[in-house]
């Protein structure tokens, strides 16, 4: 085999793809299907929730599309970090979706299920023996971290889905998966280099994004050999350039010339990125460079309360000008008719967009405020209740503040939306983002071969 072809439907399952461009990727006769399921991008709610940040009926178009394709072209399909987060609550929302399929097409599935959820129990074995490190930002762990943590995810790399591929599937489920595995895996168990094969796999994790005009949307096809890799988008209307290819090799580093993942790195030093056409892009040089120890990343979350948000703007140049007090003195007033509650038990934040909702403390522009201000008040508190109490109170209060120089005394906001309070249910953080040294990689993710039956 001197090169081998993978297909990237879209960006993440359930986003979508044109018919027109996924079938102009079957034309080529690809190895295989593969697809990121999954990311942390949506924030920690998904994973200590147990749900999808994507709709059910949208992965069920999508999976059904590559299922019944892979099927017919008699080459695997492979999921990763499936459900959105890649927790067992998550994995097993996908398999009934597979099930689902499998009945309304009469289709009989091979598949691999690979799990990628570690019980507590075990993390806090492996935290007492020294084997648990921060990744940055994050701190040093404790236990109490791990105890109040929910679910506990780490991210796979290749070696399970080989394992997974040696049993002649049709479909690899993966549980959290580091972003290019399953992209690389095929290319890796059929002996190409794998440095290539995992840079290839960071392309086409978010398939034609990479391209230009970029979408999440759109498909991606990689193909591999020997010394260097092929991007090419498959919808006329895109085309993969080297600054477009080369753009995304950035994309989530911290390092550009190091891509860190599971064992080890991929070196960017030596690559070279060449425009063969208009539409397609060669890749060369990068490497695989082994790390002296083994290392997965571990993700948890832990639920922190609840919350209440109030959507509200202002057009006030007078109210514009000292917003920054204005909502400091709101908070006091709040503190001091809640004193009968903890400091702890609650927290009153405001988001400025026209001012610095979107950076924050890095905005540049903090002190040149828009003509108007989109102002959302929101509480984060111990019980729902205690949050919608706070809430409402932090609204009137803003609504009606006397503050210097103020002309109309009909109310100081315009509030979007009537109730203008709306819960927001349960907030999670992340409590562990952490690597784990392993003597074995594929340990923590026992693998599952069943068969799915349409007639079942």
């Amino acid at each position: 085999m001197e090169e081998i072809k993978v297909l990237s439907p879209t960006a993440i399952l359930g986003y979508g793809f044109p018919v027109e461009s996924f079938e102009r990727g079957l034309d080529q006769h690809p190895d295989a299907i593969a697809v990121d399921a999954g990311s942390t991008d949506p924030g920690p709610y998904y994973l200590g929730a147990g749900v999808s940040f994507t709709d059910r009926e949208a992965v069920k178009r999508d999976l059904k599309l590559m299922l019944k394709a892979g099927k017919k072209l008699k080459i695997p399909v492979l999921v990763g970090t499936a459900g959105g987060s890649g927790a067992n609550e998550h994995l097993y929302w996908a398999e009934d979706i597979i099930k689902e399929i499998a009945r309304e097409e009469s289709l009989e599935l091979k598949v691999a299920v690979i799990e990628a959820q570690i019980p507590k129990e075990k993390i806090l074995k492996e935290f007492e023996k020294g084997k648990i490190e921060p990744l940055a930002p994050a701190g040093e762990l404790s236990r109490e971290d791990i105890e109040d943590t929910t679910q506990i995810v780490a991210q796979m790399g290749v070696e399970p889905i080989i394992d997974a591929l040696e049993n002649d599937v049709d479909l690899v489920l993966a549980g959290r998966a580091f972003d290019p595995t399953v992209f690389a895996a095929p290319c890796i168990k059929a002996g190409f280099p794998k440095g290539l094969a995992l840079h290839m796999g960071k392309i086409l994790e978010c398939a034609s994004i990479a391209a230009t005009p970029g979408s999440g949307s759109d498909c991606m096809m990689g193909t591999l050999r020997r010394d260097c890799f092929i991007l090419e988008a498959l919808n006329p209307k895109r085309k993969c350039t080297v600054t477009s290819i080369a753009a995304h090799t950035l994309y989530e580093k911290d390092d550009p010339y190091r891509l860190h993942g599971p064992g080890g790195i991929i070196s960017l030093e030596e690559t070279e990125f060449t425009q063969i056409d208009e539409r397609r892009v060669k890749v060369s040089g990068s490497k695989f460079i082994p790390s002296d120890e083994y290392t997965i990343k571990l993700e948890g979350a832990k639920k922190t309360g609840y919350r209440t948000i109030s959507i509200a703007g202002t057009r006030d140049p007078i109210m514009i000008n000292q917003i920054d007090d204005i909502l400091e003195a709101v908070k006091d007033m709040a503190k001091n008719n809640f004193s009968n509650i903890k400091s702890d038990d609650y927290q009153i934040l405001f988001a400025l967009y026209g001012k610095d909702g979107v950076m924050g403390k890095l905005e540049p522009l903090k002190d040149e405020p828009s003509h108007e201000l989109g102002i959302i008040i929101e509480v984060v508190a111990k019980t729902q209740e205690m949050a919608n109490t706070i809430c409402s109170f932090t609204r009137s209060s803003l609504l009606h503040y006397g503050y210097p120089g103020r002309i109309a005394t009909a109310g100081n906001l315009a509030l979007r939306y009537s109730p203008s309070d709306i819960e927001a249910g349960e907030v999670y953080e992340f409590s562990i983002y952490h690597l784990l040294k392993v003597d074995d990689p594929k340990e923590y993710f026992p693998i599952t071969v069943k068969t799915i039956k349409g007639s079942e």
